[in-house]
């Protein structure tokens, strides 16, 4: 059974056994590295009559980053990228919610990565709602964004011998959300 969006308002938790968020990076200029984050936690509030009112925010833990090769996971943890024993947490905390379509939103917010907090515009698809075996009422949603890395400080890069570098400056951001309404 689904509902409509006017019931869906309420208070949300991420449920991070049914949710990803990853990321993929051009590696060599040649191809890309696709990994996740195996740790995080968010809420929000969902305003179903008004979208514009509905908030969210997400706490990625750094050092729970899997790219599927530990020796490189163990590279992206350092300074030299995340800096995971300084910086445990990349956050975002939305500033504002518009309603591109009845299932296609844009959420606006403050994304820290590295102590550096710049804003960003994460396009989202509503891809549904349904009640779980539990009782529970879920709502999905789907987006990405592109980020500049070096414009939060992960700057480490390696020059490739017929040109260009190591790894790519554009990092997509995705989440695949699965969120439970709090009663």
């Amino acid at each position: 059974m689904t509902v409509s969006l006017p019931e869906l308002t309420g208070d949300y938790v991420l449920d991070p056994a049914h949710s990803r968020i990853g990321f993929v990076a051009r590696h060599a200029m040649v191809t890309k590295v696709r990994g996740a984050f195996g740790q995080f936690e968010g809420t929000a509030h969902l305003d179903g009559a008004d979208p514009t009112r509905s908030t969210g925010q997400v706490v990625i833990k750094t050092e729970s980053i899997d790219s599927g090769v530990e020796q490189r996971d163990q590279h992206l943890r350092t300074n030299d990228f995340l800096d995971a024993p300084n910086f445990p947490d990349i956050t975002f905390r939305s500033t504002s919610v518009e309603a591109k379509s009845d299932t296609d939103y844009r959420v606006t917010g403050d994304l820290t990565i590295k102590d550096t907090t710049r804003p960003v515009a994460i396009d989202f698809e509503y891809t549904g709602n349904a009640v779980d075996p539990y009782g529970n009422l879920r709502v999905g949603l789907e987006g990405s964004v592109t980020i500049s890395r070096k414009e939060f400080g992960v700057t480490w890069n390696a020059a490739l011998e017929g040109g260009g570098v190591l790894v790519g400056d554009k990092v997509v951001l995705e989440f695949d959300i699965s969120a439970i309404k709090q009663k």
